[in-house]
């Protein structure tokens, strides 16, 4: 089963790769390293997902605007592979910032909702490496923001 199909078949809609916003690229290719600039929590009508997990957010509702950042990362790595993504032979890492309040402690919890769906989407391909890291403000506000290492074919 292709990658487009394992989508279609989980009910996940890819939203559309969007350009950057300031002085750099979405994506990279450097030998057979597919790089994708962080990727924000943005809904399914395209409004940012805004605010402090810890005090806007739960855990399980930064879970899911993790999830959004995934998805988005995988949006961007379908575009950089010419809309193939068969081309993905691994998600090597993922880094996860979390706009937290100072006393959030469950960042990993969080950023889980990117795994979770990394690995669902790509299967064995989607086993990688991560850091979920706290931070005290994200651009424009947003809760969660995503960026990966991808290894292609």
């Amino acid at each position: 089963m292709s990658i487009d199909e394992k989508l279609n078949e989980m009910g996940l809609v890819l939203p559309k790769a969007t350009d950057p916003v300031g002085s750099y690229v979405a994506t990279k290719i450097s030998g057979n390293l597919l790089y994708i600039s962080g990727q924000i929590s943005i809904d399914t009508e395209g409004k940012l997902i805004k605010g402090k997990v810890g005090k806007d957010f739960n855990t399980e509702q930064a879970y899911k605007a993790a999830e959004r950042c995934a998805l988005y990362l995988i949006a961007q790595a379908k575009k950089a592979c010419s809309d193939d993504l068969s081309k993905i032979k691994s998600c090597i890492k993922l880094t996860g910032f979390v706009n937290s309040t100072d006393d959030f402690i469950e960042q990993p919890k969080v950023i889980n909702g990117a795994s979770d769906l990394i690995k669902k989407v790509f299967g064995d391909k989607g086993t990688h490496t991560r850091a979920a890291v706290s931070t005290n403000s994200l651009p424009l506000g947003v809760a969660v923001e995503v960026d990966g290492i991808f290894e292609i074919n």
